[in-house]
Parts: structure tokens; C-alpha cells; sequence
């Protein structure tokens, strides 16, 4: 099941793709729909109305998370591009919901940098509200997947040894277009190809098998922490290939077009406007 949040001239909705049509589910957008405890019910059965699809504004998939925790050197080739050694725990920053943006709205470049760079990455949503998780609570608490670009200012990222004020500028991170539920995609440790492109060349190429700490491992890491919620975000990192590793390093300027894609989900495809 592929589900979504759109805006719509009635706010936001959350939706169900079915054929060439999204089939609205009675909530304003998908953080709703999964405080539900019966949210995989209602999003199978309910019909409020429907939107063609091919004239969708997709909102990020849920526009208001309670938190957005990302995962750093996650993929095993990756960490070895970026000279380090692999780590024995999670690397963890957060992004805040402002941060977020719809899978197909334009970013607008920062002036504050000339080093905007791309991440793609396969993003967890929680559909359950889960503490200290073990195993099979962390594999119950995965609503779905999608696609999140993790865009990053790495100028003001590598000023400090703490990244964050790198990776929370304000409306610069695509994430959708859709939640797609574990079944559709191998379950809760899929294996899926992930490319970005910048104005049609491949920059990243690589699979969510490489992953160093996988989707149930960073549920139960993060969530000994704080307590996940519906609609949280959990970014699982990027593979290699990204603009601040090559030789010379190569970064997004106005007018590009970056698209973020994973087997299976989708893309999020974002003009850069300068």
C-alpha cells in the first residue's frame, strides 16, 4: 500500500494510491492516520472522495513530525569514501519540520553557501508509538518507507565538529512522495536500489542492503532514547557518491535538477533555485 500526504484546496489530506487515482482517507494528513491504532484498516477501506494523481501536490509525507532523527555514515561504502573507519554505534543529528518540503517543490538555494549537496536516503516513518523496543516491537512500529533527500550545507556542516547546523536550514529537505508499507518492499530490511541524478547524471548508485545499522536496529537504538511516535522520521543515511567527496568537489547551483530515487518507493524530483 502507497500512501500520502497532498495538499489540497481544502488544506491537506492523507491519501491512498489506487490505480491513477488517490482515494482520500478522512484525515488531514498521515501523522493523523497513524495515531490511529487501527490506521492499517482505515487506510485499506476508507473512501472520502478522490484526486487524480497526475495533478498532485504532494506535501511532505507527514508535514509536521514530531521529531526527525538522521542516521551519519550509515552506508559501508560510503563511511570508507569519506576516509573513516566504521563506527560502532549510530551517528544520530536531528532536522526539525520546518526543514521538510513535498517531493516535487522547487528548494531555494541558501545565499549563505556555495556548497549545497545532495543525500539520498531511505527514511523510516513510524506508525506506532514505541519506547526501549525490542525486536518484534521495533518491526510493528515501522508504518512504511519513503524517500528523503537530506540535503546539506556543508560549509556551515564541517565548521564544528557537530553537524546540525549543516542539516536544519529551513525548507530545504524533500521526503515523500509516498509511505510505502514493509510488504510491498521485502519487509522491514529491504534491499532496495537507491540513485540520485543531478540534471540526468548518475551521482549515487548503491542498495539499502550495504546498510551498516538497519531500519529495526535504529527503531530500537533511537527509540532506548526517546519515545518514537507516529509520524516520526527516522533518516537511515547516504550512500557514496555525494557532490563533497569527488575530485573537485561538485555541488548544487540554481537551476539544477536533483531527483532522489528508490526501488519501489519513488522519487522526489526538485528544481534548485537560486
Amino acid at each position: 500500500m502507497k500512501l500520502a500526504t497532498i495538499r489540497s484546496g481544502n488544506g491537506t489530506r492523507a491519501v491512498r494510491l489506487e490505480g491513477e487515482v488517490l482515494v482520500d482517507l478522512g484525515y488531514a494528513d498521515l501523522r493523523e492516520l497513524f495515531s490511529r491504532p487501527d490506521w492499517q484498516t482505515v487506510a485499506t477501506h476508507a473512501s472520502a472522495g478522490t484526486y487524480p494523481v497526475g495533478n498532485a501536490d504532494f506535501a511532505p509525507v507527514v508535514p509536521n513530525p514530531s521529531k526527525v532523527v538522521c542516521v551519519g555514515h550509515n552506508y559501508k561504502n560510503h563511511i570508507r569514501e569519506m576516509g573513516r573507519e566504521l563506527p560502532s554505534y549510530p551517528t544520530l543529528f536531528p532536522k526539525f519540520a520546518e526543514t521538510l518540503l513535498g517531493a516535487n517543490d522547487d528548494i531555494a538555494k541558501p545565499a549563505e553557501t556555495d556548497a549545497l549537496d545532495w543525500e539520498a536516503e531511505l527514511c523510516i516513518v513510524v506508525g506506532k508509538e514505541v519506547r526501549r523496543a525490542d525486536e518484534a516491537a521495533a518491526v510493528a512500529s515501522i508504518a512504511g518507507f519513503t524517500v528523503m533527500n537530506d540535503i546539506s550545507v556543508r560549509d556551515w556542516q564541517f565548521r564544528t565538529v557537530e553537524w546540525t547546523q549543516g542539516k536544519i536550514w529551513e525548507a530545504t529537505t524533500p521526503v515523500g512522495p509516498f509511505v510505502t508499507t514493509p510488504d510491498e518492499v521485502g519487509g522491514v530490511r529491504p534491499a532496495l536500489e537507491v540513485r540520485t541524478l543531478v540534471d540526468g547524471e548518475v551521482r549515487q548508485h548503491d542498495n539499502t542492503g550495504d546498510l551498516l545499522f538497519d531500519p529495526v536496529s535504529l527503531v530500537r537504538y533511537v527509540s532506548t532514547m526517546i519515545t518514537l511516535r507516529p509520524g516520526d522520521l527516522i533518516a537511515t543515511g547516504t550512500p557514496a557518491g555525494v557532490g563533497h567527496a569527488r575530485n573537485p568537489k561538485t555541488y548544487l547551483a540554481g537551476g539544477a535538477t536533483v531527483v532522489t530515487e528508490i526501488e519501489g518507493l519513488g522519487a522526489c524530483t526538485n528544481r534548485i533555485v537560486a
